[in-house]
């Protein structure tokens, strides 16, 4: 097999912004781009890495590199704008998607479930709201992870999403809400019901219309068989190439079935994090730690990293399906961005360690402890 050429490298700090915001970020002292570039070199040779690292700040991109091969039995090259399955972080998009609807009025996040899903179980649905389903605290039990078990098939087969409810999401509560973080399918059924229930369209439209054209994401959408041929091949190995694909009914898309680009993510995190798109009340909500175990707010993650002597809230997606792993992390006062994409199976815990080293590095900081 052809040795893939592991550093396509594109340096984009003259590039325009990816989102014109218009407003002025505050001056900061530099960083250090060649000393994030050695550790990203680093990582990439001890791995090997096959993905996409990009760094960037207040909507520009500041350097985006490729490694590896996108599909390995073609040859073909990792690109900076190949798109990959990004798993977990649809939980993310899915919950600015709900707030788009708060803020129109037509959900509320601590409302009974039964005020938008007024056939769902009663007993259950008076006490669950959409703040426990989006942080994942609910406690309607996992009824589709039993269900699989059982029945493989059950992975690929169609089912409405009122059947996804019924037969999955209706179970007993395993706890009280808010009283255990359970990082459920189950919680995310839910959540496309009430989005479509509130919006009346699917979600994957509503989705379209209220998120990815505001926020002008064209590289980014569901199902994963629409990404195209720049989709990358996700691998359980590299030699053989062996492929571990993502596989995930179409009634869980909010919980994990879209696809994006590197660059696409930076430019979400730039206009979501910025007055605009939401208002102060739901982007408050978004970062708002609920389980502080986790450090996870509605949708996903805000942790905080203290770097250079000064801690830092970093807005933290992540996603870990298949073959693929993702992290979008974002500064959420300078708006600076680091976002890794990868289609080799790296565990979720060496892309996180490999993204803080990277960020100690561009901060100025010393490495990051074992």
């Amino acid at each position: 097999m052809r040795r893939p050429d592991r550093r396509r490298f594109i340096g984009l700090a003259a590039c325009g912004a990816l989102a014109a915001s218009g407003r002025a970020v505050a001056a900061e002292p530099a960083y250090d781009l060649a000393a994030a570039g050695r550790v990203v070199d680093a990582f990439a040779r001890a791995e090997p890495f096959y993905g996409v690292v990009q760094f960037g700040r207040a909507g520009r991109i500041e350097s985006s590199r490729a490694f590896g091969l996108r599909d390995i039995e073609a040859g073909a090259p990792m690109q900076v704008d190949t798109r990959f399955c990004v798993a977990s972080v649809s939980k993310w998009f899915s919950s600015i998607l709900v707030l788009r609807l708060v803020d129109q009025g037509r959900l509320s996040l601590d409302a009974p479930l039964t005020d938008v899903l007024a056939d769902y179980r009663a007993d259950t649905g008076r006490r669950v709201t959409l703040r426990r389903l989006l942080s994942n605290t609910s406690g309607v039990p996992n009824g589709f992870l039993t269900a699989a078990r059982a029945d493989a098939s059950l992975m690929s087969k169609a089912a409405t999403t009122a059947e996804a409810v019924r037969l999955y999401a209706s179970g007993d509560l395993a706890f009280e809400p808010g009283a255990r973080f359970d990082y459920s399918m189950t919680n995310w059924i839910l959540v496309r019901a009430a989005v479509e229930r509130a919006a009346g369209e699917p979600f994957e439209t509503a989705m379209e219309r209220l998120v990815l054209k505001p926020l002008g994401l064209a590289d980014t959408g569901a199902p994963l068989a629409a990404a195209g041929p720049s989709l990358a091949a996700p691998y359980r190995t590299i030699a053989p190439p062996v492929r571990k694909p993502s596989v995930a009914p179409a009634f869980a898309v909010a919980g994990g079935g879209y696809y994006s680009t590197a660059a696409d993510l930076a430019r979400a995190a730039e206009a979501v994090f910025r007055p605009g798109l939401l208002t102060a009340a739901s982007l408050k909500a978004l970062t708002t730690v609920e389980v502080p175990d986790e450090h996870y707010a509605l949708g996903g993650r805000v942790k905080t990293l203290t770097l250079n002597g000064r801690e830092r809230r970093f807005a933290w997606e992540a996603g870990n399906s298949g073959g693929y792993k993702a992290v979008l992390a974002c500064d959420l006062d300078s708006r600076r961005t680091l976002t890794v994409l990868n289609n080799t199976d790296l565990t979720q815990k060496r892309l996180d360690q490999f993204a803080e080293e990277a960020l100690r590095a561009l901060y100025g900081d010393g490495p990051v402890a074992a």
